[in-house]
């Protein structure tokens, strides 16, 4: 169905204008024109007395079209935005000659709500949802809400829903003032159609909500609001200005009254549009939609088998995690452990996990128990024939791993997905000894697992495409972002990041301050530095990962001595509470002077700082000597077809490792910095430090012909995947 808007008009004389766009009826360019023609229709006709808007399935609108948001971006024509808000929502709309009454259904989001606020009253359906969540795109609203809004529901709860982009039910938007009439669905219509008649012949007054000043508070309490929300957030998000874009045009409204504030909001509202911000977090918007298309295999035309009984093999903390995940989507598991006494302790991090969610008000004693009902401990193999999907979750060890695929291949039934969570290690080796290599999959989950939204899938030359879409529908069951990619050491996500993690003891090496390295990286938007994420992983398994890494590519590879050094003083991480940082029993962390020793012991062994001494470096180089050579491990995988669109990496670099979303992702960003930039800079730091740095043939190929790293690879390449 081509996005469009219809009119019918009563025998009442209410004219129903309906928005046609499925599924959540956006407003694209046609529907913003159709509303328009059809409402000046609607004027012109003499049978006509109040006019009723709605939207087609069940939903009013999810809001503006993001489709259009970046073709608006790509071309960087400004007039492509057109003046919605003041000709469309305020003189069309607000001010017709005819009184408007919006119907709400299902939701009312963004520009959705807008057009719900610009009529002249509101009534929806109970459960409906509102909300202005334009924030999350690195945009303000900019169809009159930051007018509106607060106009509606008073100045608190406006900034509230702006800035945390926290929607609210019509129940609560009935009692706001938000919205003023809740009826069941069956009778949304009718009710709308006789309130819409009420107001045309005055027996409802007619409101029009840019005029209103009932519930703006007085301008000293309104400026202090103000200031308390800028406050927070620029604590919240230092390194974000549309927040504040949004509360400029809010002042502006109030200071100098509801049309002021609109001409206010569509400047910023413009200029925020063409942010590297929204940008950024636009294209993480797409690439995470995108994941589930899969060259070669989404487009088989095959479906998923059900999903009735899943399987976890092994209860510590990754198992315990992804065992939570599958029951509060109200899969039946099965949690295998070797004894007794690790098997209770399994249970028991997955009773921890719900009662998490029980003090964070989040669930019921009651529901606690019936989801815990659906996880049963077992010591062997005998129900798993029952089962649909097994997740192996123990620790990183190849023969282990080995021997309980070839026990599953003897227990579980011949189309039983056969998934392993190893996080590094080659899923050739791990299948080495079964014949089901068809049905082996990585389903790499991130710790913790019921909470990290990513699921790596990770599949071999042998992986049946059936298995691969399986594991797909698994991801979308209990709301993981799932992306598809290529088997190699490290896979993606922890392939691009291997870099990362070893640059930064390289420039503790090299002299820079590691307490400065950890602040600069979370400064510049990552959750914690390096160090920091040492400290949390452990030592152990740092020490472990990087090991991988070095084997398989030790010609690009830094060993620093830090890591083993500081374990040799006794130092694990979090895990003892004392690793870079000391930490208290509320694990709070904080700078410890015998690191230092260490340290000084360490750049004495690797004897690399230019003369002997420590080289002078900014923060931005900090930030670009860690994230370079990211960018350079991800054109490998790309080139490769480990990954078969960038925008895959992207999503898992912001889902997995935490890269800031507002920067898009690390090859979005790679992009925003510029290709020849980070070639020249590489080649720079590979001449003074060594081959560490060296940039790839690929991305220094990328540099010279113009291209962007995120421009598909040829067929050539991608035919390696």
């Amino acid at each position: 169905m081509a996005p469009s808007v219809s009119l019918e008009v009563g025998s009442d004389g209410v004219a129903i204008i309906t928005l046609l766009n499925p599924p959540v009826n956006a407003l694209a360019i046609p529907v913003l024109a159709g509303i328009k023609e059809k409402h000046d229709e609607a004027t012109r006709r003499d049978d006509v007395k109040a006019i009723v808007f709605t939207g087609h399935g069940g939903k009013f609108s999810g809001g503006f079209d993001i489709n259009f948001l970046r073709e608006v971006q790509k071309t960087g024509d400004t007039s492509l935005l057109g003046r919605v808000s003041i000709d469309l929502m305020t003189y069309t709309i607000e001010e017709g000659r005819k009184p408007s009454v919006a119907a709400i259904d299902g939701l009312a989001l963004g520009g959705g709500l807008e057009l719900a606020m610009a009529c002249n009253a509101r009534i929806s359906t109970p459960k409906a949802q509102l909300g202005l969540p334009e924030l999350q795109l690195g945009i303000i609203p900019g169809f009159g809400g930051t007018q509106r809004l607060p106009r509606l529901v008073g100045l608190p709860k406006a900034i509230e829903m702006m800035l945390l982009s926290k929607p609210i039910s019509a129940q609560e938007g009935n009692e706001l003032g938000l919205v003023d009439a809740l009826v069941p669905q069956a009778e949304l219509l009718a009710a709308a159609r006789k309130m819409a008649l009420d107001i045309a012949e005055y027996r409802r007054p007619w409101m029009f909500s840019l005029r209103r000043t009932d519930k703006i508070e007085g301008l000293a309490e309104a400026r202090e609001i103000l200031k308390f929300a800028r406050a927070q957030a620029k604590k919240n998000a230092p390194n974000l200005s549309h927040p504040q874009y949004c509360l400029d045009a809010i002042e502006e409204g109030v200071v100098a009254g509801g049309f002021a504030g609109s001409l206010k909001e569509e400047k910023v509202f413009k200029e925020a549009v063409f942010s590297d911000t929204s940008k950024g977090l636009i294209n993480v918007f797409f690439a995470q939609r995108n994941t589930t298309k899969v060259r070669g295999i989404t487009d088989l035309g095959l479906k998923p088998r059900p999903l009735r009984k899943a399987a976890v093999v092994g209860g510590g903390l990754m198992g315990s995690g992804i065992a939570t995940a599958l029951i509060l989507s109200n899969i039946p598991v099965l949690l295998k452990e070797v004894n007794a006494k690790f098997l209770e302790a399994g249970m028991g991090r997955i009773r921890s996990n719900l009662q998490s969610r029980v003090k964070k008000g989040k669930m019921t004693e009651e529901k606690l128990a019936k989801t815990l009902a659906l996880v049963k401990g077992v010591l062997d193999y005998n129900e798993f024939k029952t089962v649909d999907v097994v997740i192996e979750a123990v620790i990183e060890n190849v023969g282990l791993k080995q021997q309980i695929f070839a026990d599953l291949e003897k227990y579980c039934s011949p189309t039983c997905v056969l998934g392993t969570n190893t996080s590094t290690i080659d899923l050739n080796l791990v299948g080495e000894k079964t014949k089901s290599q068809d049905r082996l999959i990585g389903a790499h989950f991130f710790s913790p697992a019921h909470i990290m939204p990513l699921l790596e899938i990770v599949r071999t030359e042998k992986t049946s495409p059936q298995v691969i879409v399986d594991l797909i529908n698994l991801g979308k069951i209990i709301k993981k972002t799932p992306v598809v990619v290529g088997n190699c050491t490290g896979f993606a996500v922890n392939r691009v990041f291997f870099p990362y993690n070893m640059a930064a003891p390289l420039l503790v090496d090299l002299g820079v301050d590691l307490y400065r390295i950890d602040a600069v990286v979370k400064a510049w938007g990552m959750p914690m530095g390096p160090f920091a994420l040492a400290d949390l992983v452990g030592f152990g398994v740092a020490v472990a990962v990087g090991q991988q890494h070095l084997n398989a590519h030790p010609e690009r590879s830094y060993r620093s001595l830090l890591i083993p050094n500081l374990m040799k003083e006794g130092r694990l991480g979090q895990a003892n509470g004392k690793g870079i940082y000391l930490y208290d029993e509320k694990r709070r962390p904080k700078p410890d002077s015998a690191v230092l020793k260490v340290v000084q012991k360490t750049r004495e062994e690797a004897g690399i700082m230019p003369g002997g001494k420590p080289i002078k470096i900014s923060n931005e180089e900090i930030v670009e000597m860690l994230f370079f050579p990211v960018v350079n491990e991800c054109a490998r995988v790309l080139e490769e077809g480990i990954c078969s669109q960038a925008s895959d990496l992207d999503i898992a670099t912001v889902m997995g490792m935490g890269f800031p979303p507002y920067r898009g992702g690390v090859v979005h960003w790679a992009d925003s910095v510029g290709i020849k930039y980070i070639v020249s800079k590489l080649q720079k730091w590979s001449e003074q430090y060594g081959s560490f740095f060296a940039p790839c043939p690929f991305l220094v190929e990328r540099a010279a012909s113009g291209a962007k790293l995120s421009d598909p690879v040829t067929p050539k390449q991608q035919s390696r995947l």
